[in-house]
């Protein structure tokens, strides 16, 4: 072949290689370039969570009750884990895996073999795995010893985490979150609206040891911090009326118990205290779930006789009777309707007032006066006062008692329910009808939450209701009386005096429910009041519930007497100055 024919027969070869190439770099960085590009980033660029954190729950005065600290997640790269090199004093030494995840477990509490184990298991599963949890939601400490290790293939992310800096206080109220940062139970949940935070996401890119490119982060979506949540709960009141509770509770045998301190003129709840209590920084400890919330809400049960002053202030609203009312008041009472009512206790006939009724709690007597009101009018006047309904606290799980209509009554429940039985109230329901009275007969609605707090201060308030009028401010001031009466002349005079204040309240003692349609052995004892009586501000309310040591309503009232005691000094309310009314039980 001639050296032309060469030659041209090269550059037809060199031609070919050319266009080859010329065709191929057109499919890579025309037709393909966008889906070649994707593909290489995908291969480099790593997707990772950024955490918003979730809002606070506050008390009142600004004290936290829930935050959220900064904790990590420590990770790795299973695929990029291998010998590295550190320099150490000047000098660079070789690290193997062994060493590394020795060092590693040392500060999270794992063993060398725990942390290979799980790069292992990642691998595994998936030979190009490129992320596995070594542990999650370290502190700060462990975050900045393992940051000192200087391991290429170990990565740390936040990850805030919720944290209660009361512990015990208030945990009933509060609730918990699970370990994902799940709204679980109590305000957490309740109020999920305004705490929860919005993830973000962030991109960088590594290089092909794993090592993140500096530079390369890219926010993909800004992170999104919740808001805080202002409650009206007093921190300190509420540590001390826990304090009062969980010792009385004890020394009684209780299986349970709660206590309700409410403002009179403002339906707001400064505390709520539960018995057991629950610290949310540990959940687990508290094995019984039901003790995990707050029964205040969430457990109805029969009132007993803290229900008579409803009927005595209806009975008096509708014109029919006064505190100086007069009936005889036998130990057992058959009315026409077939229904057999009887006291606790046998006696002979009684003279009394509407007053002495109350003062001797007496259920035949309250009978007489409650049955000047035909069934649907009673009613009615139960659920004015709230009888049968959630409040409007928006507590998650509420529960609403039981208030059947009254077309659905059979004749003994016609009578029961005019002395707290047949039906089924919360402490937070009679804590509530307490404040009606107290406050003129104006109901206020329940409040447990003031608002929602933005991160820029701005405030959400919770929509303020206008009160109700239940009953006349007559009616109301003269069931107030009444209630006077019985803490000056009932026989737990001694027990709960307040020195320099007029204080109105009454007890109660209901049989407890079996859950099968009977009742058990045990008892709840209560007591509901209010002071100063001249001028109401605080509703004290406290419920024990089965106490065997003392089964009768003298186990809930050292209770009554310390927490308002407490209240009426620590917000400095004014000592009663005018005489209380002087109403006479008998005739």
């Amino acid at each position: 072949m001639s050296s032309k024919r060469r030659v041209a027969a090269t550059i037809v070869v060199l031609v070919a290689i050319i266009g080859l190439f010329v065709v191929r770099l057109v499919d890579i960085q025309v037709v393909r370039a966008d889906s070649l590009s994707a593909d290489s980033l995908g291969n480099r660029s790593v997707e990772k969570t950024v955490y918003g954190s979730r809002g606070e729950i506050l008390d009142a005065n600004g004290v936290v009750l829930a935050g959220t600290v900064m904790r990590y997640d420590v990770v790795v790269s299973p695929k990029n884990t291998s010998t590295f090199t550190r320099t150490v004093n000047g000098k660079d030494v070789s690290v193997p895996v062994a060493q590394a995840a020795a060092e590693i477990g040392a500060i999270t509490g794992q063993t060398a073999e725990a942390v290979q184990g799980i790069v292992t298991d990642s691998l595994t599963e998936n030979p190009k795995s490129d992320f596995a949890y070594i542990t999650k939601q370290v502190d700060v400490d462990a975050f900045r010893a393992l940051d000192a290790l200087d391991i290429p293939w170990l990565y740390l992310y936040q990850n805030p985490s919720r944290v209660y800096p009361n512990g015990a206080v208030a945990g009933n109220l509060v609730g918990f979150v699970s370990g994902e940062g799940e709204a679980q139970a109590g305000l957490e949940l309740g109020q999920d609206s305004c705490l929860a935070s919005n993830n973000g996401i962030e991109t960088y890119e590594r290089g092909a040891d794993g090592v993140r490119l500096p530079e390369s982060t890219v926010t993909t979506k800004a992170a999104v911090d919740g808001s805080d949540v202002v409650t009206t709960i007093d921190s300190d009141l509420q540590w001390f009326v826990q304090q009062v509770l969980a010792k009385q509770a004890q020394a009684t045998g209780a299986a349970w118990g709660n206590v309700v301190v409410q403002e009179v003129k403002t339906g707001k709840l400064v505390a709520v205290a539960d018995y057991p209590a629950v610290d949310p920084n540990n959940v687990s400890a508290t094995t019984n779930p039901d003790d995990r919330g707050s029964r205040a809400f969430s457990a109805s049960y029969e009132p007993g006789s803290t229900f008579k002053a409803l009927t005595a202030a209806s009975v008096i609203d509708a014109g029919l009777a006064d505190p100086n009312s007069q009936i005889v008041a036998p130990f057992r009472y058959l009315p026409a309707n077939g229904a057999n009512i009887n006291d606790s206790s046998g006696h002979g006939d009684l003279r009394l007032t509407l007053t002495g009724v109350l003062i001797e709690s007496s259920n035949t007597g309250m009978s007489k006066f409650g049955e000047l009101l035909n069934d649907q009018q009673r009613y009615d006047y139960m659920t004015k006062f709230g009888v049968g309904s959630v409040t409007e606290s928006g507590f998650p799980a509420e529960d609403s008692g039981i208030l059947h209509a009254a077309e659905n009554w059979d004749n003994q429940t016609s009578y029961a329910t005019m002395f707290g039985q047949g039906l089924t109230t919360t402490a937070l329901q009679v804590s509530s009808i307490y404040q009606t009275i107290a406050n003129n007969g104006v109901r206020m609605p329940v409040q447990l939450v003031s608002g929602c707090k933005a991160a820029d201060g701005t405030m959400t308030e919770v929509p303020s209701a206008e009160g109700t009028q239940v009953v006349s401010p007559t009616a109301a001031r003269e069931t107030a009386d009444m209630l006077e009466m019985v803490y000056q002349q009932g026989w737990l005079a001694e027990k709960w005096k307040i020195p320099g204040y007029r204080v109105a309240a009454k007890t109660g003692t209901a049989q407890m429910p079996d859950g099968k349609g009977g009742y058990t052995k045990g008892y709840l004892v209560s007591v509901s009041g209010f002071a100063p009586a001249d001028d109401p501000q605080y509703v004290v309310s406290v419920s024990l519930a089965d106490p065997v040591n003392m089964n009768s309503s003298a186990a809930s009232a050292p209770v009554f007497q310390e927490v308002m005691s407490q209240v009426l000094k620590k917000y400095r309310a004014v000592p009663s100055g005018a005489a209380a009314p002087d109403l006479s039980g008998t005739w």
